[in-house]
């Protein structure tokens, strides 16, 4: 006779605590590749005007676009969710019912503040 098996994917239900703890590592992870963009676009105007502006046209192209917006959401989200974590180390919102209304909060605060942004670079301030 075999040993039981532990709970497959499949019959595991998911909760905001966990879906927001592998987000996390995913944006991290994700925003430390970013940092290469951030490196071609100050190499650019290292580079002088003709490399800078070349950079900024591409920006104009929906792809790149997305990308970019996928990457201030990544920003965004592991910025505040380490804020979270930071209450966290000293004790605060610990309590399941709090973990998950601060769970939605940096969801909610994400979209928010990526959507804000998005719409200054749009309007062009």
């Amino acid at each position: 006779m075999s040993s039981p098996l532990s709970p497959h994917l499949q019959v595991y239900r998911w909760q905001i605590t966990s879906i927001l703890s592998i987000l996390h590592r995913i944006t991290g992870i994700v925003s430390s590749l970013g940092v290469i963009i951030l490196i071609i676009f100050l190499y650019s105007i290292s580079a002088g005007e003709e490399a800078f502006q070349f950079i900024i046209s591409l920006s104009g192209n929906i792809f790149i676009r997305t990308i970019l917006i996928g990457l201030t959401f990544s920003y965004l989200f592991y910025f505040l969710n380490c804020l979270r974590h930071l209450f966290w180390d000293v004790g605060i919102g610990l309590e399941l019912n709090t973990a998950k209304l601060t769970g939605w909060i940096t969801i909610l605060f994400t979209v928010l503040l990526t959507v804000l942004f998005w719409v200054l670079i749009m309007i062009g301030y």
